[in-house]
């Protein structure tokens, strides 16, 4: 087992540790295609210069007078900059606020407005619509590329948090899927970062990791939890060097992984779907990867994927509220690959299943996960509030478990099967989608009078966005199309309809709420008749600045 972090009180002290001890180890190495998507420098950085960087970093932010408890929103996307402004910014006690570089118009004001940062630092060619949502918004904060001399603080000091000791101090606030409109601000203490890198160094099993020079690849982004607390805060936690590519390269990822010379790597369902799509090579198992951990894949591919490529899954199962508080993986043998198993809890890991009534869940029985962490403190590793809403923080804490929203199955052996989300999420290629949010951007339309948002089935995303739209007028491919191109004006392109119906009418309650269950069975119902426009080749990421 790895180090514990234990005498590190910061997410920057464990850093600071980690690099007077192991001073020219790489601990961010740059692959020259991503340099290329971004136009910085390859190469690694070791821990020392790592360190040098930060230490000028946040000599700046103090010259400036941005003080503790205050929040920056960083856009950066996966360049070291995050990395770098983070710890320093962590240093001095100020959270960040990742941003999706995929966030418009609608979403970068929202988030703005609810986070309130004193200051933004982005990509080039974001800053322009940061400092819209700037004055939009009211909060009226300057907004900077990573490069640029820091503006001297002009605001006011925040107002002290719920607790102010490095450990309970708030780190950073991620912003997750709501099912009731707009996403939810999670605060996350330097107890969560820390608690996830000593999970994942004592995790063992199949993805044990050593002190003795772990190089870790993952193309996830770093404004997602996956990335900047179980990657970056494991590869610091042992020592280990974090290869972070800009986007997933399907055509260049073997190519990127054996450049790498990484020994782990970090996946989502939807990667193994599109790389068993490419041709067998004789190159297929040229590589030092020792395991991969993710979620998701699907439960057919798993076993012809592990004896093509030689690398063992871990399919594992967190939320970003959760960390790795209540963390579930399949890192023991036997795995039960290929049945969506999700081994069973360990550890300090207390678990529940409970049907719609309450009541416990039998062997074979689905039912909503409820979980926490054993002893004195339930919350331990787990998020800190959902910020401006106590209502949701107390509604998801009810009765002293966390209400996960996923349905998953105990069979009598003990092992977790995920089986359904309860919640009205639609998960494409990673992304938590909130349905209410991407009606709530429909029903600014000024033609659409009601609209409906579900899963449809996608055989290498998982699922994808299907919207249901009751319009003025005849419907029709190009109504569809122009509605989509609206929605990609003020959305996320992942968040935008692949599909469109026009329908008469949706199904609704007795109170006019949407019939959810009787809305999927629409869905398949248009799929089956092709009575849907497909929209999904509009939807594409942005190109990297």
């Amino acid at each position: 087992m790895a180090g514990k972090t234990s005498q590190a009180r910061s997410v920057f002290s464990l850093f600071d540790a980690a690099a007077r001890r192991w001073p020219q180890r790489p601990f961010l190495d740059v692959l020259p295609e991503t340099a290329a998507a971004y136009g910085i420098a390859a190469g690694a950085l070791t821990y020392d210069a790592a360190r040098t960087s930060v230490a000028a970093l946040t000599a700046a932010y103090r010259s400036a007078g941005y003080p503790a408890g205050a929040r920056v929103m960083l856009l950066v996307e996966n360049r070291p900059s995050f990395v770098l402004h983070w710890l320093a910014l962590n240093a001095l006690g100020i959270s960040v606020v990742p941003v999706n570089p995929d966030l418009r118009e609608s979403e970068l004001d929202y988030m703005a407005a609810h986070a309130e940062p004193v200051l933004a630092v982005a990509v080039a060619n974001r800053i322009a619509d940061l400092e819209g949502a700037s004055r939009r918004s009211g909060i009226g904060f300057p907004v900077i590329a990573p490069e640029d001399t820091l503006p001297r603080f002009a605001g006011k000091a925040p107002a002290p948090g719920m607790d102010t000791s490095p450990p309970a101090r708030e780190a950073a606030m991620l912003y997750t899927s709501g099912t009731t409109g707009h996403p939810k601000g999670c605060i996350l203490s330097n107890s969560y970062f820390l608690h996830a890198g000593d999970w994942y160094a004592g995790a063992g099993g199949v993805c044990a990791l050593s002190q003795e020079g772990e190089r870790m690849i993952t193309s996830l982004p770093m404004f997602h939890m996956n990335a900047m607390a179980y990657s970056l805060m494991a590869m610091i936690t042992v020592g280990g060097c974090l290869i972070v590519l800009d986007r997933f390269h399907p055509r260049s990822w073997w190519d990127s992984v054996r450049a790498s010379r990484a020994t782990c790597l970090h996946y989502l369902g939807v990667m193994p779907s599109i790389l068993m799509k490419a041709p067998p090579s004789p190159r297929d198992r040229d590589h030092a990867v020792r395991f991969g951990f993710g979620a998701g894949i699907d439960p057919k591919l798993q076993v012809p994927f592990e004896e093509r490529f030689g690398i063992p899954l871990v399919e594992a199962w967190a939320m970003t509220e959760t960390g790795a508080g209540a963390v579930i993986a399949a890192n023991r043998e036997p795995r039960r690959r290929g049945v969506s198993c999700l081994g069973r809890p360990e550890g300090a890991v207390e678990a529940r299943i409970v049907t719609d009534d309450g009541h416990p869940a039998g062997a074979g029985e689905p039912g909503e996960l409820l979980v926490r962490h054993a002893g004195s403190n339930p919350r331990h590793g787990f998020f800190t509030a959902y910020y401006k809403d106590p209502e949701a923080t107390a509604a998801a804490w009810e009765g002293g478990w966390f209400h996960t929203g996923d349905i998953v199955m105990r069979d009598a052996s003990g092992d977790f099967f995920f089986v359904d989300r309860k919640k009205n999420v639609i998960r494409r290629s990673g992304e938590n989608i909130a349905a209410v949010e991407v009606e709530t951007v429909l029903m600014q339309h000024p033609e659409i009078r009601a609209a409906a948002v579900a899963a449809a089935p996608d055989p290498v995303r998982g699922d994808e966005v299907f919207a249901c739209l009751v319009v003025d007028g005849d419907g029709g491919p190009d109504r569809a199309r122009a509605i989509v191109a609206w929605c990609l004006e003020r959305m996320a392109y992942y968040k935008a309809p692949g599909y469109v119906a026009f329908v008469d009418a949706l199904p609704l309650t007795a109170t006019q709420k949407i019939q959810r269950g009787a809305l999927k069975a629409e869905i398949r119902r248009l799929l089956d008749n092709q009575t849907a426009y497909d929209t999904r080749a509009m939807k594409k990421r942005l190109v990297p600045s």
